[in-house]
């Protein structure tokens, strides 16, 4: 009885811990499941939202572009108008331009008579730039028109992706910052914040001179008098054109030559003149002549100094017939 007793005691501690076993094995699996199940989820998410910000983009793999009147374009004209009174066709462009709801960017004019003209630049809105050109336009006879457009849609979105990027980036620094446990940390910290803050200072710029750029259009109008001359005109002249040309060198070479020689005046002056005055001094300076040559005083005709004068060997006579 004592033996069946112990084999049946340990054949429950046996199942009791086979048990034991079982149940932490399954609930294991059950953590494991759940903790792979979570990150599945979250990439299901950003996959979703991936394929949700590739729909809403230009030319994304959805293959949804935007409206024309949703796209972001920068519009620039550029025109030539000839009237009969600058200042009146040019004060009545600015009235036309602030009553658009834009403004005068800059204003150049020239009151001569012979050639008068005046130089706009116009901001509009985008939506009236049309119908501003076509005001201009109307002002006096148009001879030149160009109109310019430039598509940045692209560039607003890929803007705003990335503001919203570093704006996460600069949140998580400042959570990071607040937990410094050291100086060193918070130094580090407070460079990596003033950095990426200054990153994201420079792409809100650039977004808002882009978001300027297409909500305003430019428009630089010309306004030119009756009689002024363009250059247009100036190169159909043939010959007085190129005689106004030539001239033009001509006088550019003189310029060139007398700034050359202004800058070599003051060599001259420091060199020129010391030399100039030795030599005036080496010319002005009395020559040494030398003494006039006598005669040579007389010496003994022949023989030794100081011997007896001999006579001179006379000569042969010549002689005559063989």
């Amino acid at each position: 009885m004592g033996g069946r007793r112990l084999r049946g005691t340990a054949l429950a501690a046996v199942g009791l811990a086979a048990v034991l076993a079982v149940g932490a094995c399954s609930a294991g699996g059950d953590s494991g499941g759940n903790d792979a199940a979570a990150p599945a989820a979250e990439g299901g998410k950003d996959a979703g939202a991936a394929r949700d910000q590739d729909q809403a983009a230009p030319g994304g793999t959805g293959g949804a572009d935007l409206r024309v009147d949703q796209r972001s374009i920068i519009y620039t004209g550029t025109m030539q108008v000839r009237v009969d009174d600058v200042d009146t066709a040019a004060r009545e462009a600015t009235a036309a331009v602030t009553a658009a709801g834009g403004f005068v960017g800059g204003d150049r004019r020239s009151s001569q008579s012979a050639d008068a003209r005046a130089v706009l630049t116009l901001r509009v809105p985008a939506e009236k730039f049309a119908g501003v050109i076509d005001q201009l336009a109307g002002y006096g006879k148009q001879e030149r028109r160009e109109i310019r457009t430039e598509d940045v849609t692209e560039q607003v979105v890929d803007l705003d992706a990335r503001i919203a990027t570093q704006r996460a980036r600069v949140e998580s620094a400042r959570k990071l910052l607040a937990q410094a446990s050291s100086v060193d940390q918070l130094v580090t910290l407070e460079n990596e914040v003033g950095t990426r803050q200054a990153d994201l200072a420079a792409l809100e710029a650039r977004k808002r001179r882009l978001a300027d750029l297409t909500a305003l259009s430019t428009i630089t109008v010309t306004f030119l008098g009756r009689d002024a001359s363009t250059a247009e005109e100036g190169a159909d002249l043939g010959f007085l054109s190129g005689l106004g040309g030539g001239w033009a060198v001509f006088l550019t070479s003189v310029r060139v030559l007398l700034t050359v020689l202004g800058a070599l005046l003051p060599f001259a002056v420091v060199i020129g003149v010391p030399l100039w005055l030795l030599l005036r001094w080496r010319r002005r300076r009395p020559r040494r002549t030398p003494p006039p040559a006598g005669p040579n005083p007389p010496g003994p005709p022949f023989g030794p100094p100081g011997g007896p004068v001999s006579a001179p060997p006379p000569v042969p006579a010549a002689r005559s017939g063989p």
